[in-house]
This record gives structure tokens, C-alpha cells and sequence, in this order.
């Protein structure tokens, strides 16, 4: 394994386990970390075993490995004995009945949903939502969003961070600068922003600046054409410069997953458009061994910036640890006693 810092490239695999190819592709080009989706988690041991092959294979005994863990339709620990979290639509109606019992409520499920995660070797499950969500707004947020109010999206989005970070396990706030005034699926196609500065600043970018210590936060493949007419924010050096400085925001920017259809070009050139507009790291999250790579070697190694941000991000876990079964139900507990199903 080279002796550089690793490729700022997340990669991802087609089964639940490591062949020995992709075993000798990852020791020799040590992409920074593993994605892993409904696909590869099957029960615990084998994704505790899938996890630590994957680092083994890399050299690292931190390399992050990242899922989709929000809660209601966006949790691929989603078989086996795994417990099933509310979304955060639910949270936002319980905070509008009573506030304080939301914010308790999620806190816990947090800090639950993040021990079993981390117990399993899982760095991050890629949350929370901070985009708000209007009438307009594409179905692919939905209730994975608190609301439209950015000040509720803000205290909760607040909780999930916390709660998180306690028990070890990283948030990644998305889908920054804010999905919300998107009407098109960005999954499927380019969606296009016309909203003001004035009105984004105001409004979808503003969970993500007073939450701006979040360690981590994942880029929404969406055009803003009040900034940059053509390009997506997550290949938009534009872009970039507005998140770092307008939105003062200073952790690790991720891409979102570079196989959505609001990007073009081959799966290479969209990692290198990602990495050439200035971000830390490219998501390449499905695919195969022959896109694994080619991703790599349209990949680089993290700047010292890069690493700099990564290290900052994983002194601040924590290593709380809850009872996940007892805390899940406590939740619905919570829930039950204040009548919102």
C-alpha cells in the first residue's frame, strides 16, 4: 500500500462480502472509505466481518464505512434484528404537539440508532436531513425532512448531531446547501433552483450555517442559478466557495452519490469533477470491481486539508454507549404518551 494519504474516494461493493479481487484492489489503491447499502448488511456478524475486511484490506483500523441510516423509509440496517427508527417527518409532528418531548425523544434515538451502528463497526448512517421541504418539493425528500420552518429544522437536526457524536458514530449533514426548493428527483434528473440569494440564505441555507460545526455534510446535486447557471453544487468549484465561505462552513464536504442522474459524464470523470471543483471526497457508492477501478484511478489522494478536516472530525466522538432495544423503546413510549402514533 502506497504511503500517500488515501484516495479521497468512497467506494462501494455488489455483495455482502469482499472477494479476494476487490480484497487486492483495495490494499493496493486504499480508497478512504467502504458505502455500504441494504445490499451488504444482511445480520450482524456478517457486516462486523464485511467491515473489518475491508479495513484490513486498506491498512487502516479507522477507515470509515459509511450507510444510509436516517430512520422511516431511509434505513438500510433494515433486516434482521435490527430495530426499525421513526423518520424525522414523525419527530417534526410530535416537536408541533410538544416541542421538548420531540427533542428528548430524538436525542435518544439518536444515541440509540448511533450505538448500533458503532457497535457494529459502522462510521456514519449518512444523517440528518436539514433540507426543508415545501408543497414543491420532490417526493425524494418528503418526511425525511423536520419541515420548512428552518428554526424547528435546526433544534432537531441539533439533537440528531449530539446524539450521534456521543456515541461515536459521525453525522453527515445533507444534502447541503439544501435540497428543498428542488422539484425534480435529483436520483433521476438535474433539478434546478431559481430561488434568490436573498431567499436561500434566509431559508434552505440556513440549518446548514447555524449547524455549521457538524463534522461532516454531504452535497446536494442541485443547480442554484442565482450562484452557478449550469453546474450542480457538488461539481461546482461556484459552489464550493459559497458553502466555505458564505456558509462558513469548514468541515469534510462528501458528494453525494456520483451514480445519480443529475450528473453527467462517465462514473470517472464525474469523480474527477467532484474532486477538480474543490471537494474532499467523491461518494462512488454502487458498482463493480471494474468500476471500483476505474474510480480509483480517476481519484487522487486527500489534500492535506482534507485530512486535516477528517482527523478534526474524528476527535470530537464520543463513546457513550446506550442499550439500543431499551432506548427504542422508550421512544415509542414517548410517542404513545403524546398520542401521535
Amino acid at each position: 500500500m502506497s504511503s500517500q494519504l488515501p484516495l479521497a474516494l468512497f467506494v462501494g461493493i455488489p455483495n455482502p462480502t469482499l472477494s479476494p479481487d476487490e480484497i487486492a484492489l483495495f490494499r493496493e489503491t486504499n480508497p478512504l472509505g467502504l458505502f455500504v447499502g441494504r445490499r451488504n448488511q444482511r445480520e450482524p456478524q456478517q457486516v462486523k466481518a464485511l467491515i473489518e475486511s475491508f479495513r484490513e484490506a486498506v491498512g487502516r483500523d479507522d477507515a470509515p464505512v459509511f450507510t444510509d441510516q436516517e430512520g422511516g423509509r431511509v434505513q438500510h440496517l433494515d433486516a434482521g434484528p435490527w430495530p426499525l427508527f421513526r423518520s424525522f417527518g414523525e419527530f417534526a409532528r410530535l416537536a408541533r404537539h410538544d416541542l421538548e418531548l420531540a427533542r428528548k425523544a430524538l436525542r435518544l434515538s439518536s444515541r440509540a440508532m448511533g450505538t448500533m451502528m458503532t457497535e457494529l463497526g459502522l462510521s456514519s448512517g449518512c444523517s440528518p436531513v436539514l433540507d426543508l421541504v415545501f408543497d414543491t418539493t420532490s417526493d425524494v425528500i418528503g418526511a425525511r425532512s423536520f419541515g420548512a420552518d428552518p428554526e424547528l429544522v435546526t433544534a432537531l437536526g441539533r439533537e440528531v448531531i449530539e446524539g450521534l457524536l456521543e456515541t461515536g458514530n459521525m453525522p453527515v449533514m445533507k444534502h447541503i446547501p439544501g435540497h428543498g426548493r428542488a422539484t425534480l428527483d435529483s436520483h433521476k434528473e438535474r433539478p434546478v433552483v431559481d430561488a434568490s440569494k436573498e431567499t436561500l440564505l434566509a431559508t434552505d441555507f440556513k440549518p446548514f450555517v447555524d449547524l455549521r460545526d457538524t463534522p461532516w455534510a454531504m452535497v446536494a446535486h442541485v443547480v442554484y442559478s442565482a450562484y452557478d447557471k449550469e453546474q450542480p453544487a457538488s461539481v461546482s468549484p461556484i459552489m464550493l466557495d459559497v458553502i466555505r465561505k458564505d456558509l462558513a462552513y469548514d468541515g469534510v464536504l462528501i458528494s453525494d452519490c456520483i451514480f445519480m442522474n443529475s450528473l453527467t459524464g462517465t462514473m470517472p470523470e464525474r469523480v474527477a469533477q467532484v474532486l477538480d471543483a474543490g471537494f474532499d471526497v467523491a461518494l462512488h457508492s454502487h458498482g463493480d470491481l471494474a468500476d471500483s477501478e476505474a474510480a480509483a484511478k480517476a481519484s487522487r489522494p486527500l489534500t492535506d486539508d482534507a485530512a486535516r478536516r477528517i482527523a478534526a472530525a474524528n476527535a470530537r466522538l464520543g463513546s457513550l454507549k446506550v442499550d439500543v432495544k431499551t432506548a427504542h423503546a422508550e421512544v415509542e413510549d414517548m410517542f404513545a404518551s403524546a398520542l401521535v402514533s
